[in-house]
């Protein structure tokens, strides 16, 4: 028998994976770019590759010289709209090893063209109710030679599609909210299996969606997109001598009728009565006497369709209540014991006509439902019984955020099982993990993940519970290399930025939040806001950092400088933006409930260190992008914007003229001081810091970077205690009271256990979790040195008491990964470093050294009195 070391190949293809897609099926990309990990022994090196594509007969590009593997070219002509082609690559080593082929992944193309679309919208006409339901259907016949049968699908509203009774996918709320104007996502669908010769219907639920329904806040805004909901549709049916049958949208052969769900709203939930169910609607035969015939609406520009980038929102988990407290006959409340955002799932067995009613809420107020902070969100969800069985309900057209259901109206005892919550978000692949000795501060990283999780439904929100649900741009500006860290969220950020670019004002203005929708007079219109409007030039180059992918900077260069030249011009020649309105670091622990600006900060210096931070970013952005006239500009003028920042807001001395926390973060952080004014700034801060008690004293714009700015400085002991206080305002304080996601207000829940008075309260905001890069990259210590991973920097500097941490990321090259144990003044360090990469460690009281891929273990002697230097 030979050993395992004689049976396996000395290096194999992990993974071979297109763009950013999970599943590369109805891609829009018709040179889409390959990325591939592997595996090999300590040492071992890419020398080239060669990858094959099938497309009916096999082509390969034989050996490439060279170590890419992440994004490298698409080999070969771009694919065609409809093709289905497979894809492997094996890799040689320089020492002359060479793996096997990998497994084929196969990709295929969208509808590439306008020209591929021939369906037309169509909908139930004119004069509908707001939140209605509808139902639509087409029947066609179906040859016995089909051999593959796609459905291309997206809506005026949201839609779920059905061939012959069964349901098409597990996409939810699809197409999503894009900025519909100028750019409608649909979705491809493999349907070959669903299809019989013979009869055969396709149909369509249809609900109002982000397209019609009611969104955004203070009263929010309805048909602001338009006032008919409508599908638009392709289904194409491939026969075996190579001709097509399609069936499309229009006003030919689709018919129309009221679904049993009378009402879904994304805040007010939904109304369903199964006694008017027809499980057969979508089946051949069924009678449709009381339907009517489908409208045409207004025709769509087939060149504002694009395929998604990203994956669909779908449900990824199920949740079970920990406890059930009957409060009355027939009422429970629930306790999902996690934050969470989605629906409940019924099974239930009751009379005819029962009427079963969920409520939702984030936490309780003296021990039943507190649903104040949702404002004008009500989400309640209605279910009334068919009766004469088990009866199986979840709703469609709607998502809520809570920990507690409020469930009346049951028949009889609730069973086990017969309330479960699913968990519904955009199905990004996890790539991040991170856990330490301290329980508090894992459970915090937990709700850092559990936060991005609700708020990630197909773009990035602020809260998932209360009638707003916005994709604010200073969110996810100051969340993103979290987030990235986190999850795969490379696709549906990329697609979320054209949304930006696109929806950006002639004069570079980016709206507060995209898509955007009207919303009271502060944000009605858009107006220029630092720190929101940053988000053009910041979140991509965090995109770049943490995937390697630079086209990001490229698709986005032309906002970026759009942003960065209008702020110029607002700062003047002075080069301080010192006018106009501000968020500034918004809802510090300072600010009135009733005024989250008013930060201790000035407003101005905020928008001064972040003009300087994005303009230095455009011109790496610039270089990166091979622009270097751009680049000796922007970087010339980020120079004149620090100078100017140290002229207005430091002190000959070298102190801030806003003594805070924030302030200091910023200036530290941002490089924004001399170089003689660094240390004392960080003593200055951590002297704030302590003379707080440790408590934390910033908002949305000093919170991601006050931890950074004390280790920076010098100051790690100082970090550990703000990070590790308990004590209001803290992010400790937030997990003592029982938190499992973020919260938007420091107090959202006070001392005494009653919920914060003011109107913007959200137990489910991401914003404030952004410290989480910082337990990546210090308390773990794994950071990327280069972009992609392609460096890792392993530098891990413990403190707070705490004797071990460990993080892991699934990098485009592979798993990185570090764990260490500090024992009796010794720290035991095991560094995991991907093949096509390397590595340097940065031990403390060591030099630096480099690594190659592989796993080492390494070991430091380390005072136990050394964290508290």
């Amino acid at each position: 028998m030979r050993s395992r070391a004689e049976t396996e190949p000395a290096v194999r293809v992990d993974r071979l994976t297109v763009e950013h897609h999970r599943e590369p099926l109805g891609i829009g990309e018709a040179a889409p770019r390959l990325t591939w990990a592997t595996v090999a022994g300590a040492g071992w090196t890419q020398g080239g590759y060669e990858i094959a594509v099938d497309r009916g007969g096999r082509t390969t590009t034989g050996w490439v010289e060279g170590g890419d593997s992440v994004l490298v070219a698409w080999p070969g002509a771009p694919l065609r709209s409809r093709e289905r082609v497979e894809v492997s690559v094996r890799v040689r080593g320089k020492d002359g090893s060479t793996s096997d082929w990998s497994a084929p992944t196969a990709v295929e193309a969208g509808l590439l063209s306008p020209e591929d679309w021939t369906a037309v919208p169509v909908g139930p006409g004119p004069g509908t109710p707001p939140d209605g339901v509808w139902l639509l259907r087409r029947e066609f016949d179906v040859r016995d030679d089909v051999v593959a049968a796609r459905l291309y699908l997206t809506a005026h509203g949201v839609a779920e599609a059905e061939v012959n009774g069964a349901a098409v996918g597990e996409d939810v709320l699809a197409p999503g909210w894009t900025s519909y104007a100028h750019r409608l996502q649909y979705a491809t669908h493999d349907v070959t299996a669903l299809l019989r010769p013979g009869a055969n219907v396709l149909g369509i639920r249809l609900a109002d969606g982000w397209y019609r329904g009611l969104v955004g806040f203070d009263g929010g805004t309805r048909e602001v997109y338009g006032d008919r909901v409508a599908v638009l549709c392709q289904l194409e049916l491939h026969h075996a001598d190579g001709t097509t049958a399609v069936v499309a949208s229009g006003p030919d052969g689709w018919s129309a009728a009221p679904a049993p769900t009378s009402s879904a709203s994304f805040y007010a939930g939904e109304r369903h009565d199964a006694r008017s169910d027809d499980r057969s609607w979508s089946a051949p035969g069924t009678p449709t006497g009381s339907w009517r015939p489908a409208r045409d609406v207004s025709p769509r520009d087939p060149g504002t369709l694009v395929a998604p980038e990203g994956p669909p929102v779908r449900c990824t988990q199920e949740v079970e209540p920990v406890s059930v407290t009957p409060l009355e006959p027939g009422t429970f409340l629930l306790d999902f014991g996690q934050n969470l955002v989605g629906r409940l799932r019924l099974r239930v067995q009751g009379p005819r006509g029962t009427l079963v009613r969920l409520r939702h809420a984030e936490v309780l107020q003296d021990g039943r439902l507190c649903t104040r902070p949702l404002r004008g969100a009500p989400s309640v969800d209605e279910y009334v019984l068919a009766g004469g069985g088990p009866e199986e309900w979840e709703p469609r057209f709607t998502l809520h955020g809570f920990r507690y259901a409020e469930v009346s109206g049951w028949p009889g005892g609730l069973a086990p099982g017969a309330v479960t919550a699913r968990v519904q978000h955009t199905d990004m692949e996890r790539t991040g993990w991170f856990e330490c000795s301290d329980p508090l501060v894992t459970r915090l990283h937990e709700n850092v993940v559990w936060s991005m999780r609700g708020n990630f439904v197909h773009l990035p929100t602020d809260c998932p519970q209360r009638d707003e649900r916005l994709g604010w741009t200073g969110d996810i500006q100051v969340f993103a290399p979290t987030a990235a860290f986190l999850y795969d969220c490379t696709g549906m950020l990329r697609s979320w930025l054209r949304d930006l670019a696109a929806e950006q004002l002639p004069d570079g203005t980016v709206p507060w939040y995209v898509p955007y929708v009207p919303g009271g007079p502060i944000w009605s219109p858009p107006r220029p806001g630092a720190v929101w409007g940053d988000a053009a030039v910041l979140t991509p180059w965090d995109l770049f950092e943490r995937a390697g992918d630079r086209q990001v900077l490229v698709d986005q260069y032309d906002s970026a400088c759009a942003w960065v030249d209008l702020v110029t011009r607002l700062a003047g020649p002075g080069r301080v933006w010192d006018q106009g309105f501000q968020l500034g670091d918004w809802l510090d622990p300072a600010a009135p409930p009733e005024d989250p600006t008013a930060s201790v900060t000035d407003p101005h210096l905020v928008a001064t260190a972040y003009f300087a931070r994005s303009t230095d970013h455009l011109a790496r952005t610039a270089e990166a992008v091979g622009r270097p006239e751009d680049a000796a500009r922007y970087g010339a003028l980020a120079a004149e914007v620090r100078a100017a920042f140290r002229s207005r807001y430091v002190t000959a001395e070298g102190r801030m003229t806003s003594d805070t926390q924030t302030a200091h973060a910023l200036a530290i952080c941002f490089d924004l001081l001399l170089p003689e004014h660094r240390e004392p700034a960080g003593t200055r801060l951590a002297h704030l810091v302590r003379s707080s008690g440790n408590r934390i004293a910033t908002g949305f714009a000093g919170t991601p970077l006050v931890t950074e700015a004390l280790t920076r400085t010098g100051q790690v002991p100082t970090a550990y205690d703000l990070l590790l206080c308990a004590e209001l305002p803290s992010w400790l304080y937030t997990v003592r009271q029982g938190g499992t996601t973020i919260w938007e207000r420091w107090d959202s829940l006070l001392p005494d256990g009653s919920v914060n008075p003011g109107d913007m309260t959200s137990f489910n905001h991401y914003a404030l979790g952004a410290v989480a890069d910082w337990l990546h990259r210090t308390v773990a210590g794994l950071a990327p040195a280069e972009p992609g991973y392609r460096r890792v920097l392993f530098q891990p500097q413990p403190g707070g008491g705490l004797t071990w941490a460990r993080a892991r990321h699934r990098s485009p090259y592979g798993e990185v990964a570090i764990e260490w144990h500090w024992t009796d003044g010794r720290l035991d360090v095991e560094v995991e470093v991907p093949t096509g990469a390397t590595g340097t460690v940065q031990l403390p009281l060591q030099a630096p050294r480099e690594i190659g891929p592989g796993r080492h273990r390494l070991t430091a002697d380390v005072p136990p009195d050394w964290a508290d230097r």
